[in-house]
């Protein structure tokens, strides 16, 4: 099962989990994101990545413009590990590892949980590769995917018990938009998945994809 099924098969229980009311929220709250533009606004294909250094879950500094010296990098925006599919989608990307290191490329994934947390998830889910952590969103803020929880899907969550305050040490509940980019060497956007609805995700065999066309160009 890839990770487009994974994902499709858990939005498929996503109902019965939350109910019908909370599910016609959460679908609500989505279709408003959408209208908000925020997509237009982010950053795109063929524009510059910002730079930005953040703490990985074992605490050590860890810079993008670092890791472009020794190859493209992936950089994927998550909402956390409260986040099912966040889970799933950080375990596609482990299973994809040694074909995206194959082709010289790195993954920085990121999320404004703390890095306690993101070692908890790195540790439970076998993660080998970078969590950061980003208070306050400030690198998200950068990429342009940042939206604040509405007040009704806030006191779900609080219900749901999921206390995003603690996780993110913040209480804006301000979250990312889930978002994948590929960069290349030279710190530029060749791909942008930026997708207001949290339960799609980039597929991986897509990510590797526009990796091997990078590399058809440098070559």
């Amino acid at each position: 099962m890839n990770l487009t099924q994974e994902l499709q098969e858990l939005r498929d229980t996503e109902p019965e989990k939350l109910g019908p009311q909370n599910t016609e929220l959460f679908r609500d709250a989505i279709d408003d994101l959408s209208r908000s533009g925020i997509v237009d606004r982010s950053i795109k294909v063929g524009d510059s990545a910002p730079d930005f250094e953040l703490t990985n879950q074992a605490g050590d500094r860890v810079r993008l413009s670092e890791r472009l010296e020794h190859g493209p990098t992936i950089v994927s925006f998550y909402r956390g590990g409260w986040c099912p599919y966040c889970n799933i989608e950080m375990q596609g990307l482990q299973s994809a590892m040694s074909q995206i290191e194959g082709l010289g490329a790195h993954i920085l994934a990121i999320s404004p949980q703390r890095p306690d947390k993101a070692a908890e998830m790195s540790k439970d889910h076998g993660l080998t590769f970078d969590l950061l952590s980003d208070p306050q969103n400030s690198v998200a803020q950068q990429f342009g995917i940042v939206f604040h929880l509405h007040d009704e899907i806030q006191n779900v969550y609080d219900d749901l018990g999921l206390e995003l305050p603690v996780w993110n040490d913040d209480d804006s509940f301000d979250l990312p938009v889930p978002a994948t980019y590929v960069i290349d060497r030279q710190s530029i956007i060749q791909m942008a998945f930026v997708d207001p609805d949290y339960t799609r995700r980039l597929d991986p065999t897509e990510i590797i994809r526009i990796l091997r066309s990078i590399s058809d160009t440098h070559e």
